[in-house]
């Protein structure tokens, strides 16, 4: 009877640890991208007859402005991206600006009401996305737990500081073109979706 059940729980953790190394192989096969998804720097040379101790930078994609959301004190939120992707979702970028002389605790309704989102601290996750078109609302996703899926930890901006945010939703259908979006507290805006 022993042996049996040595057996039994020798079976178990080889499946256990099969089923381990299977995840942790398609984990890392996840965060492969292409070559064109990924951001592209450079290393600029040293002047010719100068000392060569020119840092390497990185050049960045001038980024575009699609909508400037202002709020109460002087904080804006200007978005610069709005991108469907593959897998059903809308990903909205752009940052929180404080433009005032005067550091700004972020107001507690930008991250909603809902019970969930809010225990997990302050965020966006009470901003929607309305398509008018189809006539729908769409939330900003949440993961298993409730937590929000979009930046977190969003307290004080300091004076002229800016904080880079990402909030993401399910994506409308494929006929809308554009959105309002709408934070708490802040005016709304209409998003052109690429």
């Amino acid at each position: 009877m022993n042996a049996r059940y040595a057996s039994k729980t020798r079976r178990g953790a080889v499946a256990v640890a099969i089923t381990s190394v299977a995840l942790f192989v398609a984990g890392c096969g996840a965060e492969d991208k292409s070559p064109t998804d990924k951001p592209t720097s450079t290393t600029v040379a040293p002047p010719k007859g100068g000392s060569g101790t020119q840092e390497a930078q990185s050049t960045e994609e001038p980024t575009e402005t699609l909508a400037v959301l202002k709020g109460n004190d002087g904080v804006q939120l200007v978005i610069s991206s709005a991108v469907r992707d593959s897998g059903g979702f809308l990903t909205v970028k752009g940052a929180l600006k404080n433009t005032s002389t005067r550091s700004i605790a972020l107001p507690g309704q930008i991250r909603g009401d809902e019970t969930e989102v809010m225990k997990h601290g302050n965020s966006l996750g009470g901003a929607t996305l309305i398509d008018s078109v189809g006539k729908k609302r769409y939330y900003v996703l949440r993961d298993t737990d409730g937590r929000p899926l979009t930046t977190t930890g969003l307290d004080i901006l300091p004076a002229g500081e800016t904080a880079a945010v990402f909030l993401q939703f399910p994506a409308p259908p494929a006929n809308t073109t554009e959105v309002s979006f709408q934070l708490p507290t802040f005016e709304p805006a209409t998003l052109k979706l690429s």
